[in-house]
């Protein structure tokens, strides 16, 4: 790919697709180099499908039910995925787990967003369990997609306060907000090769996330 192409991207959603329009409204304004290929979906009444289509993008439906197990699924998946020749998969709201040969065959250039500061938290209902736990901080992270189940090299978190008179709807609606802005950022510096997976770390600007992130508890 020509470096001055933007970055071609496949987007999987399951649901309503509000990181995605986070996603297209910041290639459309030009504030990320890089363009949405397609959009897939698992589910046929996915809202983010309607959203894409009002963007001008190719849409797919491949409805996981049909298919006799998790791997064939991903096959076709990972083949109609790959029709569209992209440098990155983004994870916006796919609510499958994925085999390790899928992931495998993306590893390094797919990402996913968790709603929590993760190692905290993964897996389902973040909010519920972060109130349940008492923490003063909760949040989002953008993270390299890995066999191990929201466990892949954390590439970009941003953090909110959780108040007393929270609930699990007040705190998605502040950490949704902290999704918006920081899974585009974090696409943008794939797409400008500043971040990357190496050695199952992520590396921004040559320096690893976690070490970036070290210095900055410790300043």
């Amino acid at each position: 790919m020509n470096q001055a192409e933007p970055l071609p991207l496949v987007i999987l959603i399951s649901g309503s697709g509000s990181n995605l329009q986070a996603i297209i409204d910041a290639c459309a304004h030009r504030q990320i180099k890089a363009e949405i290929k397609a959009v897939i979906s698992n589910r046929a009444d996915a809202f983010g499908l309607k959203r894409a289509q009002r963007a001008g993008i190719a849409t797919h439906i491949l409805d996981h039910s049909l298919f006799g197990d998790r791997r064939s699924f991903d096959r076709a998946l990972s083949k109609l995925i790959d029709s569209y020749n992209p440098g990155l998969v983004v994870l916006a709201g796919f609510m499958r787990i994925l085999t390790d040969e899928f992931v495998n065959h993306y590893l390094g250039r797919m990402l996913n967003i968790h709603p929590s500061l993760l190692p905290n938290f993964q897996g389902l209902n973040t909010h519920k369990r972060a109130l349940a736990a008492k923490v003063k901080e909760h949040g989002v992270s953008v993270h390299f997609v890995t066999p191990e189940l929201d466990g892949g090299p954390v590439a970009a978190r941003a953090s909110v306060e959780v108040d007393a008179n929270d609930t699990p709807a007040t705190l998605a609606e502040k950490v949704l907000q902290e999704e918006h802005r920081i899974y585009p950022e974090a696409i943008g510096w794939f797409a400008d090769g500043r971040l990357q997976l190496i050695d199952n770390q992520a590396i921004l600007d040559g320096t690893a996330v976690a070490q970036l992130e070290k210095n900055v508890d410790e300043g």
